[in-house]
């Protein structure tokens, strides 16, 4: 990995140097092959500015953070690169795997923050249904006569949009919105 740090309005320490190596050391578990690093250290009156530039196969990964503290500066753009390789990492998983195998995979290898987000549900059908006006009479009856376990519509007493749904016991439930 070649490295290199610039310093802006400011001179160059060694521990600045030696705390963005072992910042940069950490993201190589997100990469394969050496990569090019350009960090630019800058300090304009109150103000510590850290932008790092990373050129990997091709791929340009920029973050840059402004804080009172060089520490945190440093810190926080490289957890904004951490989280852009961590993300086209994942995107280039899903897209070499096929469907099923790449749920498997994707499942066992995701950290515990991001098994969350992994098992939202996704929308995979979407119907448009235009509301009858009916009682929830009429409504069972067209329950009894159709397939379906339940029917949407609009109360003809109250206007309000209402649910009826067939039981597992032989039984109606009903649903009813205030909107």
């Amino acid at each position: 990995m070649k490295i290199s740090v610039t310093f802006r309005n400011t001179g160059g320490e060694d521990w600045q140097k030696e705390y963005v190596n072992n910042k940069l050391k950490k993201i190589k578990k997100y990469v394969d092959n050496p990569v090019e690093a350009n960090v630019i250290l800058s300090v304009e009156k109150f103000r510590n500015v850290a932008e790092v530039n990373l050129m990997v196969n091709g791929l340009n990964v920029n973050a840059k953070e402004e804080a009172k503290d060089m520490y945190l500066a440093i810190d926080n753009a490289m957890e904004k690169i951490e989280r852009q390789l961590r993300k086209h990492k994942e995107k280039n998983r899903d897209y070499k795997t096929n469907a099923v195998r790449g749920e498997e995979i994707s499942a066992i290898k995701l950290s515990p923050d991001d098994m969350e987000e992994a098992l939202e549900a996704k929308v995979i059908e979407t119907r448009k249904i235009v509301l009858k006006p009916m009682s929830p009479e009429e409504a069972m009856m067209e329950i009894e006569t159709s397939k379906n376990r339940f029917i949407i519509y609009r109360d003809s007493y109250t206007e309000n949009v209402s649910v009826i749904y067939r039981r597992d016991d032989g039984h109606y439930g009903l649903i009813e919105t205030n909107a």
